[in-house]
């Protein structure tokens, strides 16, 4: 049977997922290794869909490099959950925390942490100037934390490098995870949800410095509480298993690909061929000109007036997915590591046949 038609998705997540990570999916999706059975139906607690759990984070803790003193949990629900759970989990009442602001996933997850702790603003990047240097920041020194996100999928910003502080960072790296090296002496806690580096929505990875476990707030559920998930497997519930397993076939497939520092290559060959287009186009404009992403880039075709056409023709193209976020409009192209270069070169061709058309 030849293989089916694969178009090129361009999706900020739910994202595009490997196609051999898919073909594994579909031959275990009715019988899992000869057993009779599906992974979505299997029991959490037996010893087959244990085998998957272990695995799955063996081999994440493997390809990031995960220390030892650094617990590693399989969490229900998305990053935004987690706006709440890691100030519920790692301050008491009274005690603040540091927000670095740099764009709408950082604004988002500062509203949701004042529902539960006092935040302050320690720095803030202008809508369309350079992030903030670590040294401008005003730190409060009994901030319990400092929150940042280290690639904005809306913005299309991120950071290079990331600082280290006298006190615990705490990062989201939903879209950027598994795409760069981690230097783990400088985090307290990185967090990510699944759907865009990972696997399928559902799941968020939340990787938490063991020092810190002891900081949650008394009153919280346990099912929120970080010690409680890392005592007992990530499964004080049922967790979302079917997710789980698909990633343990993603973290297979970045280390049969060449871990993360090929991943980290492809991705920046991959976004300099798109940048290189658009800084060199007078129909089409990069959005972000300083800490450029190189997961998501937005972008603006001509005047705005022909962006249905380009939508419509995009994805006649198998092309998918280019719409950029409802709150800002124009076009998004979101680069994760299941997008092969092909896909970049089959956009960057149909952007100059839209232009030479319509310029």
């Amino acid at each position: 049977m030849s293989a089916p038609y694969r178009a090129f998705n361009f999706s900020p997540g739910p994202a595009a997922l490997p196609v051999e990570v898919l073909e594994e999916v579909r031959r275990d999706l009715v019988d899992y290794q000869g057993r009779g059975l599906s992974v979505m139906e299997m029991n959490h607690r037996s010893p087959e869909f244990e085998a998957i759990a272990d695995a799955a984070e063996r081999d994440f803790r493997q390809i990031a490099n995960v220390p030892d003193d650094f617990a590693t949990l399989f969490v229900a629900g998305g990053a935004t959950l987690q706006f709440s759970m890691i100030p519920m989990n790692l301050t008491r009442p009274g005690d603040s925390v540091d927000f670095v602001v740099t764009g709408t996933w950082s604004k988002k997850a500062l509203r949701e942490a004042k529902r539960v702790v006092g935040v302050r603003q320690c720095a803030c990047r202008n809508d369309s100037g350079p992030l903030p240097a670590s040294d401008s920041w005003s730190l409060d020194p009994n901030a319990q934390y400092v929150h940042l996100v280290s690639n904005e999928t809306i913005d299309g910003v991120q950071f290079k490098t990331l600082p280290a502080l006298e006190r615990p960072l705490v990062v989201d790296m939903s879209s950027d995870i598994l795409s760069r090296a981690i230097d783990w002496q400088r985090m307290g806690v990185v967090f990510a949800s699944a759907q865009k580096n990972i696997g399928p929505a559902g799941l968020t990875l939340v990787v938490v410095r063991r020092d810190l476990l002891d900081r949650a707030r008394l009153n919280i559920p346990s099912v929120l509480e970080f010690a409680a998930l890392d005592q007992r497997a990530s499964m004080v519930n049922t967790p979302p298993s079917f997710s789980w397993y698909l990633a343990g076939l993603v973290f297979r497939w970045v280390e049969r690909e060449g871990g993360v520092d090929e991943m980290e290559r492809r991705s920046r060959r991959k976004a300099q061929k798109l940048y290189r287009y658009l800084d060199e186009s007078n129909f089409y404009a990069a959005r972000v000109v300083h800490d450029r992403s190189i997961m998501n880039i937005p972008f603006d075709v001509g005047d705005g007036s022909l962006d249905e056409l380009f939508l419509r023709q995009a994805n006649e193209a198998g092309l998918l997915s280019l719409r950029g976020h409802r709150s800002v409009g124009g076009m998004r192209a979101s680069l994760y590591n299941a997008v092969p270069e092909s896909a970049v070169d089959a956009l960057v061709e149909y952007m100059a046949q839209f232009e030479s058309e319509h310029a």
